[in-house]
């Protein structure tokens, strides 16, 4: 498949690496693109509004990726605003900042609810999209994480969460073949408000800093360039089940 052509839904399309995501599209031609957001309605509005400056026809969504009903239903006013779904990006997700140490502070709660966001959500948008995919030959990509691959992150079960994100990816590259392809990106630090709002905007930018001075390509990964690897894996025809890491080469000195 290309972007130039296809129907887009973007799930968090509206802030950070899922707005990315929508313009990218939108400047590769894409048909159509269906962004999605939880509580962020201004933002998303406003990238709906800007991906439709660049020529694409968009529309901004409320749907709560835990919540089956409007998963469903967003996957039905999608095909009745463009008729199909080519492409769908289960970029949204949640996460709590709990020390890795402090197993008290982890509570069942919290794990309930980053699991059913992380990992059952993508379920339940790839189960609902599941005919138009096939029917299109089209594709799945997932926003994983470096935390799936290693201890640390804002949390241990936001790690788990995106370790059982790329089980999920490789468990339904193997069901949805041949018609679907789905494969996985997991970034490092990328430069968006989900890290300002971990760490502060001083705190951020230190550890930013400090990172940039011993990862291999000594630069903070943008939105820009996690969305340049998300549509590119959607175009990759013979790529399925694979997880593609974007962080400057940071994870080869792990």
């Amino acid at each position: 498949m290309r972007i130039r052509g296809a129907v887009l839904v973007v799930t968090g399309g509206g802030t950070g690496i899922g707005r990315a995501v929508s313009l990218e599209a939108a400047r590769r031609g894409a048909a159509g693109v269906v962004l999605t957001y939880a509580r962020s309605a201004g933002e998303a509005e406003a990238t709906a509004a800007e991906v439709e400056r660049l020529g694409t026809p968009a529309l901004a969504e409320r749907a709560d990726v835990a919540d089956t009903a409007q998963v469903e239903a967003l996957a039905e006013r999608a095909l009745e605003r463009f008729g199909r779904v080519d492409a769908l990006v289960n970029n949204a997700a949640t996460t709590r900042a709990v020390p890795p140490g402090d197993l008290a502070a982890l509570t069942d709660d919290i794990w309930r609810e980053i699991l059913d966001v992380n990992v059952v959500g993508a379920f339940r948008c790839a189960r609902a999209l599941e005919r138009p995919l096939r029917q299109a030959r089209g594709a799945i990509v997932n926003t994983s994480s470096i935390s799936a691959f290693r201890a640390g992150g804002s949390s241990i079960a936001y790690g788990v969460s995106k370790a059982a994100l790329q089980q999920l990816t490789r468990s339904l590259a193997a069901v949805l073949a041949p018609e679907v392809r789905v494969n996985a990106v997991a970034p490092g630090t990328v430069a968006t408000r989900w890290q300002t709002g971990l760490r502060g905007e001083e705190g951020f930018a230190e550890f930013a800093r400090q990172e940039r001075e011993v990862i291999p390509l000594r630069a903070t990964t943008q939105p820009e360039q996690v969305a340049d690897a998300l549509l590119g894996l959607l175009e990759m025809d013979a790529v399925t089940g694979e997880t593609l890491i974007v962080d400057g080469g940071k994870h080869v000195l792990y």
